[in-house]
Order: structure tokens, then sequence, then C-alpha cells
């Protein structure tokens, strides 16, 4: 099929042929081999869990980054200090996945040396979902934190301009059932993401999730998007932890911060995304076992609650992402974000078959 496959109606696409694409495209663009892999399932594993707004619709995004010499290509680490449990590393502007799964790597491998590892990334790009990686290290025996900063989407508490970041954060621990209870959240009251994923369709946005440039309140995504902001979730408490989000990620750790960090569809925007990534070993607390079997008791004690009428099954956090990547199914891709790819396998010279 090519690129001039009709796109007005959604489809489907399986993960490994998506994989496949977003792989061949990134490494059209210099990005090695493996680390295009990474960042390519990083995106199809956001869409298996049920999150399109941090999925394949990013993957053109990334490109013109690496195009105008925003990200590039090839990642290299650089070592500022090593104190063994704490490392500071400057990415510099490499993929945001590449040097994330690379901190978050080396802090588990501290973690197994020293109980406790941290590392704090400077000089970073966007990197997709934070789960990915705090799963990353609670899959090693690890409980994880992740923090980041990203470019301004909300205004602080009682403000009308953007000055602050979603500035999303992680925490993650196996639980105790072969798999991870994960908690990833922007501190919006939606991910911005989810509001492009909305735009891609057209579809309006719920009530409370933005304001319009003016400062009203807007179900328009396009409205919230062209000079409007995104609401902190829990009211003040969102922005509060944002900004203190921002203070872990770029203030210490050196990268930039606040108004100075660009966004990831700014094609010749500087990032300077700051991260700190903390693994923890489970095993430097006590025998794995006993966490198991504690972690099992925790989420047996909250899934025996009687659910609230119409609620539906009590779920622990992760499960659902859990169930979702377990079932899977195809993957629908909006038309928008269709013929984006399409075009994008014609810019990039690579065989779009979706």
């Amino acid at each position: 099929m090519g690129t001039t496959m009709e796109t007005t109606v959604d489809a489907t696409a399986s993960a490994d042929d998506l994989r496949a694409f977003g792989a061949r495209v990134l490494e059209s663009r210099g990005v090695p081999t493996d680390d295009a892999a990474l960042v390519a399932d990083s995106l199809v594993v956001a869409e298996q869990w049920g999150h399109p707004s941090h999925g394949m619709l990013r993957l053109p995004w990334y490109v013109e980054r690496l195009r105008t010499g925003r990200i590039a290509p090839v990642t290299h680490l650089t070592v500022l200090n090593d104190l063994g449990a704490l490392v500071s590393v400057d990415g510099n502007a490499g993929v945001g996945q590449v040097i994330t799964a690379r901190a978050m790597d080396l802090a588990v491998e501290r973690a197994r040396r020293f109980g406790i590892g941290a590392v704090g990334v400077r000089n970073s790009n966007h990197f997709g979902t934070a789960a990915y990686f705090t799963r990353r290290a609670a899959a090693a025996g690890c409980a994880a934190i992740l923090t980041t900063n990203g470019s301004p989407a909300m205004a602080p508490w009682g403000g009308m301009d953007k000055a602050v970041g979603a500035n999303p954060w992680s925490f993650a621990a196996p639980d105790g059932q072969g798999d991870v209870a994960v908690l990833d959240i922007a501190n919006t009251g939606v991910a911005r993401g989810k509001i492009y994923a909305a735009a891609e369709k057209d579809a309006p946005i719920p009530e409370g999730w933005a304001l319009d440039a003016a400062g009203h309140p807007t179900t328009d995504p396009h409205a919230a998007l062209d000079g409007g902001v995104v609401l902190p979730m829990a009211s003040h408490k969102g922005y509060a932890i944002s900004f203190m989000m921002d203070v872990f990620s770029g203030v210490l750790t050196g990268s930039s911060f606040g108004l100075d960090v660009g966004g990831p569809w700014q094609p010749d925007a500087h990032s300077g995304a700051g991260h700190l990534a903390i693994a923890i070993d489970i095993a430097a607390f006590g025998p794995r076992d006993a966490f198991d079997e504690r972690m099992r008791t925790l989420i047996d004690q909250v899934k025996t609650v009687r659910p609230a009428p119409g609620a539906g099954a009590i779920l622990y956090p992760g499960e659902l992402e859990n169930r979702n990547l377990a079932a899977s199914r195809g993957i629908p891709l909006p038309a928008k974000t269709r013929a984006d790819l399409a075009a994008l396998a014609d810019a990039c010279g690579v065989p779009w078959g979706l």
C-alpha cells in the first residue's frame, strides 16, 4: 500500500510493523540501529498501553528535531561527577529515550552496589513516557523514581501565562505477581499529549482541561494549544508539585528549567530537558520474597474493597496498562496520524506498508 492510501478513516496496524517502520525512519536520520529500535519500541508500547498521546504521533516531531540538529542522532553521555551512588551526566542533546534508558540502567547498576543509585541528567530531550523507564528498573529488581521537566504548559496558580511545565514523574516497583505497579502522571489535569491526540482527530476536549489564550475555559483542542494553557491537576497542588519537579529535574541537575525548556513539537528549539533517575535495590531492605508477599497483600487489600455502583473493577496503579499490553491487539491509528506517517515515509525514503 503506497502513500496515496485513503486516510479518512481509522485503521489498525500491528505492533511489530509499527516498531519496524519507526526504527527504519529513525535509522534513515542517522540514529544507530539499537537506539532506533529503543525509541520505536517506546512509542509502540505507549500505544499498546492505551496512551496514543505518547505514541506514533510523536515520531514526526522527533524526526524534525533530528533534521534541524536539535537532537543529536548519535547519543553520547558525558560523566560530569561520579560519587558512586550519585552520578551526574550531560546528555549532549542526544535522543531523550536513549539518554534516559542509559541513566536508569546506570542508576540500577549503582543501586546493586550501594543500595541506591541516583543519576542526574542535564541537556537531554523529550523521552516519551516516564513509566517506560521506571518499569525497566522494576524489572531489574528495583523500586524506581524518575522525574523530568518540560516546556511551559500551565500557568502558575492564579495566572494566565504559561510558565511551568507539565513535568511528569513516575514511581514503579514489582507488583509481587510477575508484573509492575507503576504511577506515571503529569501535573496538569491531563497530559498535554492528550490534547494533541484530540487535535489529531478534531475532537473536542472535556471541560476543565484547558484555557484559551484569553484565559477562558475551552473545549477546542486547537484553542488550547494555540496560546492557551493546560490546567493543573488538583488546583494549586498540581502547580506546586510541577514547580518542585522542575527543581529536582532542572535546577538541581544543572539543566534548563522554567521558560528555557523547549518542547518536542518545536523543530528548532533547544530542549535542555533535565531528568533525575533514582533506583533502590529492593534486596537491600530484605528478602525479595518478603517484599513480593507484602506487595500482594497491599494489592489484595485494595482490590477487595467494595466497588462503588457503576465503577467497575478496582485496579492498582499500572494494572490497566499491564492488561492492555498483554492483550496484544492491533493498534488503531487516527487518519491524521496515518497521513503524517505516510508523508514521513516519503520524506525519509522508507517504505510505507501499513
